[in-house]
């Protein structure tokens, strides 16, 4: 809940530093995971455990103490059965691993002092093979992909990395067979943890936008009567009332998924609370986006500045139709998922 509410006070005032921030959230949860797993005794190898223990401790110490720590998992690589196919490779050599592979998106890419980045082992034949591994960002083969100037995503550097042959020690690589696993049952949501903030951040964003629209229309007046223009254009009322509901709707199915993933006792189980999110996420970024557009319909021409709040905030909240999946993406699955649970 802090940290949704968080990144929705950062969204407000700077998207470009929010959505920062929710990577940061994403690299965290990592670590929390872990640590969460073997507290709930999903690992019984004491050897294992220790492992995940050290590589988790290890996360966290490093970002608590400043060092600054980007997240590495998206590809480009796709299959029938997932958004996602982890195709980077981690191969076993002599005190360590070589990785090959490419990230295409990742937070902060040139900027932080390390990479946290997911590869599956070599030869590995299902997810138990999943694995997270330190990478230093000024390591050996490790190179940025082509710098893309993105809608909304300018100021992040998410552009990705390459690595080619990139070696990484036995300390700094968590290759617990099925640990990867383990780990996301911990996450009440869905496959990253901590994901919710990325809504509140499109969400701050949306509300920023409104709260300007609002502004600029009550300071409009007729030259005769002196009355604010909105106060008789039933035009203008028409496009506030939809940004409105919009708004609470955002802000509900927000709430909602909040409780799912924070109450205790849970009130859903996981399937159900992702089924949700699925819902949920591309919702709220649906709604965030009308926002913007009916604001740029109210506000006219002279809103249409690329570095005026609406402007801006529209362009932001473009990328939030595509980030992590689209809405129509998200009720695809949603309904699959209705539909299986219903047939059993």
């Amino acid at each position: 809940r802090d940290l949704t509410a968080a990144a929705f006070a950062l969204g407000s005032a700077c998207p470009s530093t929010a959505l920062s921030f929710f990577f940061h959230c994403s690299t965290a949860s990592r670590g929390l995971l872990g640590l969460e797993a073997i507290e709930a005794g999903l690992f019984t190898d004491e050897e294992e455990a220790r492992q995940v223990r050290a590589f988790g401790e290890k996360l966290l110490t490093k970002m608590g103490s400043g060092r600054f720590l980007a997240n590495f998992a998206s590809e480009e690589a796709k299959s029938a059965t997932s958004a996602v196919l982890i195709s980077t490779e981690a191969s076993p050599v002599e005190g360590g691993w070589l990785l090959n592979g490419t990230k295409s998106f990742g937070c902060s890419t040139g900027v932080a002092d390390e990479y946290l980045v997911q590869a599956k082992v070599k030869d590995s034949a299902d997810l138990n093979g999943l694995s997270i591994f330190f990478v230093s960002s000024k390591a050996e083969g490790v190179s940025e992909r082509a710098h893309w100037d993105s809608i909304g995503m300018r100021a992040t550097a998410t552009h990705g990395i390459i690595l080619k042959d990139v070696f990484v020690k036995t300390e700094d690589a968590m290759t617990v067979s099925g640990a990867f696993l383990k780990m996301m049952q911990m996450s009440r949501g869905s496959y990253v943890g901590n994901q919710l903030a990325v809504v509140g951040v499109y969400l701050g964003i949306a509300q920023s936008v409104y709260d300007y629209a609002i502004k600029f229309l009550s300071n409009l007046k007729f030259q005769d009567t002196g009355k604010p223009i909105v106060a008789d254009s039933a035009f203008h009322q028409e496009l506030i009332g939809h940004m409105a509901v919009d708004l609470e709707t955002g802000f509900l199915w927000t709430r909602r998924q909040l409780e799912l993933e924070t109450s205790e006792p849970p009130i859903l189980p996981k399937n159900k609370v992702v089924e949700h999110w699925r819902l949920a996420k591309g919702t709220v970024c649906e709604c965030a986006h009308r926002v913007a557009v009916n604001s740029l319909k109210a506000c006219g021409t002279s809103n249409t500045g690329n570095h005026g709040v609406i402007g801006r905030g529209l362009r932001d909240l473009t990328m939030g139709l595509v980030q992590a999946f689209p809405a129509e993406r998200g009720r695809i699955e949603a309904a699959k998922s209705i539909v299986t649970d219903k047939m059993q």
